[in-house]
């Protein structure tokens, strides 16, 4: 293999496929980047198993081939070079890799490349589906956090993926909370499938999406064990779990006692000063809910911690409530998550008692849910 590229192109796609290598690994391959002449063009892969990334960059190809060297001393070597052409050119072997910049120059031991694994490319499949970037991208954002941050339930640390009609569902949970958020897909699909993919998969996605503009390609291999996902020039494959997620409908309440209209800045700080305070009580807020009396006098929300070492907090905030008074508890963590993650300037809170699940969603939205089990309540 004998190729030229742009070293701003090289050291970008170096760094778009790094976080697919695989750091502590048997298999010394998995550590390596895969560089291999495809059409005209300059492959870059990696893969940990878990998730692989494959993008493609410009490049003046002059022999074909291909060739796998360690990732991270070639992305440390090329990020120092100047910005103009890197010379890349790979033994008939496979074993070595000279990379050069004007005068500056190294050789880098390399691994045979017919020991790298086979990366699952997105093709033209009439089952492939298209989603905007920019909403999938939120999409996960407001789900990935409430899954379960252990695998001792392989499903809860995984982000369901339901396809149905024109409309994408993903959803999270970890037994404490629960995120659904719905968008609607480029076109309709056959017919409903549903898929659990690792959240810490997602969460490379996003990062991967970035400010794409272009719609995503999505596809399914046909075992139905791997997520392929088409990005302009990059392309992002992940496993997936198997096995039967939650019904997640049968969780959210359908009906509320009392419903609280609130600015969701003035709440979100609140909780934070409380939080501070909760961190050493396991994190609980208390949330005292006043409707007030009659027109006149408006409705708030009364936020509060206490902690033996540290002392307590009380912050109020006006709301709108339809409702009896009610105290509930939840936690400040939970609570500072879903607030994070919703932009609207109102929020709405759906409260059926102290002991049962709390709901929060933006204003007026019905798009994005958020679940949360309350808290036992102890004495002040």
């Amino acid at each position: 293999m004998k190729v030229s590229c742009l070293q701003e192109n090289l050291q970008r796609a170096l760094g778009q496929v790094s976080r697919a290598i695989a750091t502590k690994t048997a298999l010394p391959v998995l550590s390596n980047v895969l560089l291999s002449t495809d059409e005209g063009r300059l492959k870059v892969a990696a893969t940990n198993l878990e998730i692989g990334i494959t993008t493609w960059i410009t490049a003046d190809v002059e022999t074909e081939g291909k060739i796998t060297v360690d990732a991270r001393l070639l992305s440390e070597f090329v990020a120092t070079l100047p910005n103009d052409a890197v010379q890349l050119a790979a033994n008939a072997a496979g074993t070595s890799l000279a990379v050069q910049s004007g005068r500056d120059k190294a050789a880098i031991n390399g691994i045979d490349a017919e020991d790298f694994p086979v990366i699952p490319q997105v093709g033209e499949d009439a089952s492939n589906v298209e989603v905007d970037a920019q909403l999938l991208r939120e999409m996960i954002g407001q789900v990935e956090f409430a899954a379960a941050s252990d695998e001792s339930r392989p499903v809860l640390a995984g982000v369901l993926v339901r396809f149905e009609g024109d409309s994408i569902t993903l959803a999270a949970a970890d037994g404490f909370r629960l995120a659904v958020r719905e968008g609607k897909l480029g076109g309709a699909v056959g017919e409903k499938l549903d898929i659990i993919v690792p959240a810490k998969s997602m969460r490379e996605l996003a990062r991967i999406i970035g400010d794409q503009s272009e719609p995503l390609l999505l596809a399914i291999t046909p075992n139905q064990s791997q997520l392929l996902i088409k990005t302009g020039e990059t392309e992002f494959v992940s496993r997936l779990i198997d096995g039967t997620f939650p019904d997640y409908r049968q969780i959210v309440p359908r009906e509320f006692n009392t419903k609280v209209d609130i600015g969701r800045d003035p709440l979100l700080n609140a909780v934070r000063r409380a939080g501070y305070f909760a961190r050493d009580n396991n994190d609980v807020v208390r949330i005292a809910i006043n409707p007030g009396e009659g027109e006149t006098e408006p409705g708030t929300i009364e936020v509060s911690a206490n902690a033996a070492e540290r002392g307590n907090s009380q912050s109020f905030v006006d709301a709108t409530i339809g409702g009896p008074e009610l105290q509930v508890a939840f936690n400040s963590r939970y609570l500072i998550d879903v607030l994070g993650v919703i932009r609207h300037g109102q929020v709405t809170l759906g409260l059926n008692g102290a002991n049962q699940a709390g709901v929060v969603r933006a204003a007026g939205a019905e798009e994005y849910t958020h679940v949360i089990m309350p808290m036992v309540i102890g004495a002040q």
